[in-house]
């Protein structure tokens, strides 16, 4: 994907750490996030990837480092405030009431209304029109706006999750490990709307353990250890096979195989 090159990150990470006590989850962590490019951060387990996503989401603040919000450096109090700033978060546990239809979750907290006075209520239709408008411009086609989101797929919750960011005006989209729990056509569902939103111009952090599904639609990826940086890729720089092998453990790995061999 090209841009300009004196064009800012949207989101740009330098050197920064994040410490509870004497427990340090983030140490000299740095990346950066285009517009129209997927930026994927990889990791097992207490690597230190929901810690990123909070700094990112405004949950927590880092207390080492630089964040930058299109080259300004701040640091964000609240996720209402990193919302405001254009960073939509999808977090692995989907926020959304099972019972209640499509439509009301895709608009929830964030309802039109119509009316003045005592008479002023929910525009139920064009909530209906424009859920329904939204999904299609992704790509999503579902039987029915009305049904209960409980009643959709995983992969489909992740979906609508995703055109709601595009629709509010997200300009970056952070989605918290999106295919963990999805089987393989399910996960490609959800790597086809990640794709969609990249190509509608918006940055995306990909948080993820699968090194073939990041592969599939990043342009850099950040490979998280304990805390710290242990890889920092652009695509053109390294093969699916080394990702893998960075991603499994590298040369402790080797090392693994050279004990477990047999005499």
């Amino acid at each position: 994907m090209t841009r300009t090159a004196d064009r800012a990150p949207l989101v740009e990470l330098s050197g920064v750490g994040k410490h509870y006590g004497n427990v340090r989850a983030l140490e000299g962590v740095s990346l950066r996030v285009h517009a129209g490019e997927v930026t994927c951060v990889l990791g097992d387990n207490g690597a230190g990837k929901s810690t990123l996503i909070k700094i990112i989401a405004g949950l927590h603040q880092h207390d080492g480092g630089t964040l930058a919000l299109e080259g300004e450096a701040t640091r964000l109090s609240s996720p209402r405030e990193a919302l405001d700033r254009g960073i939509a978060t999808v977090h692995q546990d989907l926020a959304v009431v099972p019972l209640m239809p499509v439509w009301r979750n895709f608009f929830l907290g964030s309802e039109p209304r119509k009316g003045t006075g005592p008479f002023k209520r929910m525009d139920v239709d064009l909530m209906r029109r424009t859920t329904r408008a939204e999904l299609l411009r992704m790509g999503i086609d579902l039987r029915d706006v009305d049904q209960p989101i409980g009643t959709l797929s995983g992969g489909e919750r992740q979906c609508v999750a995703i055109a709601r960011a595009v629709y509010f005006g997200a300009k970056v989209l952070v989605l918290d490990e999106p295919t963990a729990a999805l089987g393989v056509k399910q996960s490609g569902v959800v790597l086809k709307y990640v794709a969609a939103a990249r190509d509608r111009g918006l940055g995306v952090v990909l948080i993820t353990h699968n090194p073939h599904h990041a592969y599939l639609v990043g342009d850099r990826f950040v490979l998280l250890k304990r805390g710290a940086t242990v890889g920092n890729h652009e695509r053109d720089g390294i093969t699916l096979d080394e990702l893998t092998r960075q991603m499994a453990g590298g040369n402790e790995l080797d090392d693994l195989r050279h004990e477990l061999q047999r005499d």
